[in-house]
């Protein structure tokens, strides 16, 4: 009698994405979900810091965005080195960094100190997104990344679901121990994510063969099922150099440029957005009010995930979604004289740009492996974030020089139908569509 190799057993393969999503899910989403609270709670501060400190709408969206031009330049490297010297030493260096450096914006006391800080906070938080990517690739096959990348996502919506109320209630703290409600905010925001970066250093592993969760055999079909489709690739493999001009990737960065577009123009946005249009004073009601589209959000980008994995069809559902949030918040920003109408419009943005991430980070893993992917991915994140720079800054100079966000939010809807085109022609003649 023949014993079969464990990667031709299909009972081991929905066991060990079990075993591996609960060990390692839950604390990557926890550090995700501090990074983007740590680079987005400055939205919730700006609720009465640009008061304090008389920083403008252009000055505050330049602030913001200045996150990302650090951010740009230090993504590569920073990848590059932790596909070299492994995710537990790297990610846990990185958290502890912009922990501190996040911790520091409390401390700011005037435009210029704001773009330093945020500069440097995009230096020291620059490959851990990409990274987070990558480490995926190393634990979950194709067939089960977008459902895994759903889970590890949802802590986008959910840091802004939970981290925006948290932040109102932070700025009550306003003049306790001298300090400002938003000075309380970012400090104290900041000291959890330095305590788990040390502890990243018992936590995290970096490979399936380090583990002693995993039997024998789920290490040998995981190893063999990842093998496989290393060699099936191998017709199409791209190098490491080879990568960071490849025209898939180039493509692919400008179509995560406009998702990434619409995630943080509405991010750094949306609270003042939400005070201005529905005339809202109490800060912790417009935190509320931010907060319900992303709990939506982190519904939707879960189920979108298992969605994709099971239709295998990631670029036609990213197209979708980017173009129902496009046209949907472009619609409610310029046919409707209804606040609350517009607040609905945002909404409906802010849950489609979640459901554009579980498929399209399938599309990248789909021809790149090892220290490609590594490159590859990086340049994807830096180029698509560079968004996160234009995006707030552009809706800042709008809003200051009309005198309302219609024209800003009407952009970003632009900007995401544009990039669901581009997704159709980048992924027309594969798989993936």
């Amino acid at each position: 009698m023949t014993t079969r190799h464990p990667v031709d057993r299909p009972e081991i393969a929905s066991e060990t994405f079990r075993q591996v999503g609960r060990r390692l899910l839950p604390l990557l989403g926890v550090c995700y979900f501090l990074s983007y609270l740590d680079r987005t709670n400055v939205s919730v501060a700006a609720l009465t810091m640009n008061a304090d400190l008389g920083i403008s709408d252009a000055a505050f969206g330049l602030g913001a965005g200045l996150f990302f031009i650090g951010y740009f330049f230090f993504e590569v490297p920073s990848n590059m080195v932790m596909h070299r010297v492994g995710a537990r030493i790297w990610m846990a260096r990185i958290m502890v960094s912009w922990g501190i450096v996040a911790g520091l914006q409390a401390f700011v006391v005037g435009e210029t100190s704001f773009y330093v800080v945020r500069v440097l906070l995009g230096i020291a938080e620059a490959g851990f997104f990409p990274g987070m990517i990558l480490y995926l690739t190393y634990w979950f096959p194709a067939e089960y990344r977008a459902r895994a990348v759903g889970w590890f996502m949802a802590a986008v919506p959910l840091s802004t679901a939970i981290g925006a109320p948290l932040g109102g209630l932070l700025l009550r703290m306003d003049g306790t121990g001298g300090l400002a409600g938003w000075q309380w905010l970012f400090i104290v925001e900041a000291v959890p994510t330095v305590v788990l970066g040390f502890l990243l250093l018992w936590w995290l592993p970096d490979r399936p063969e380090q583990v002693d969760w995993l039997r024998d055999d789920q290490k040998s079909w995981l190893r063999g099922r990842l093998a496989a489709e290393a060699e099936a690739s191998a017709g199409k493999h791209v190098s490491e150099w080879e990568s960071l001009k490849h025209p898939r990737v180039l493509g692919l960065s400008f179509v995560y440029f406009a998702i990434v577009f619409g995630l943080y123009g509405l991010g750094f946005w949306l609270p003042t957005i939400v005070q201005d249009s529905l005339g809202i004073e109490d800060t912790f009601d417009v935190t509320l009010l931010t907060a319900a589209p992303y709990v939506v959000g982190t519904v939707a980008i879960v189920v979108v995930g298992r969605i994709v994995d099971r239709q295998a069809k990631p670029a036609r559902i990213t197209i979708g979604a980017m173009t129902v949030g496009g046209v949907g918040l472009a619609a409610t920003a310029w046919l409707s004289e209804n606040p609350w109408v517009g607040y609905a419009g945002l909404c409906l943005c802010a849950v489609a740009v979640m459901s554009s991430f579980p498929g399209f980070w399938r599309l990248p893993t789909a021809f790149l492996t090892g220290a490609a992917a590594a490159a590859g991915i990086a340049v994807v994140n830096s180029i698509g974030n560079l968004s996160g720079f234009v995006g707030p800054y552009w809706i800042g100079l709008l809003s200051d020089a009309t005198g309302s966000n219609q024209w800003g939010l009407v952009s970003i809807g632009v900007v995401m139908v544009a990039g669901a085109i581009l997704t159709a022609a980048l992924t027309r003649d594969t798989k993936q569509a």
